[in-house]
């Protein structure tokens, strides 16, 4: 069985099912030994767009902005913001990553997807 694991949640409501889906698992892992975090992203207010704000110390071509170019050099010199870092970590650390949401329109809620990218 996994030790840590990191759950990602996307649902506003805490009477939700996803909510009670999420806290279940939490329950079901916990007992089992597993060291659980939980990344809930309405909570935390996760900002879904990519723009500028995700990098630190300026862009190196703001007339041609390119997110894809501009997000690699950031990672690469280690000039992402701090919530993109956080994440990251999280990720890295994680031996079981659960993410929990709702279905929107056949797919991941706007904040998930801006997550995942």
């Amino acid at each position: 069985m996994a030790k840590k694991v990191l759950i990602v949640y996307a649902h506003e409501s805490p009477a939700s099912f996803n909510a009670a889906a999420k806290d279940a698992a939490v329950a079901a892992l916990t007992a089992q030994g597993c060291t659980v975090e939980v990344s809930d992203l309405y909570a935390m207010k996760f900002k879904a767009a990519a723009t500028t704000e995700d990098i630190t110390g300026g862009v190196k071509d703001a007339e041609n902005f390119c997110y894809a170019k501009e997000i690699k050099l950031a990672s690469e010199e280690g000039r992402l913001a701090d919530d993109i870092k956080k994440e990251q970590e999280k990720l890295k650390e994680a031996d079981l990553v659960i993410f929990q949401f709702p279905m929107y329109w056949s797919s991941v809620p706007a904040i998930m997807k801006g997550w995942m990218d």
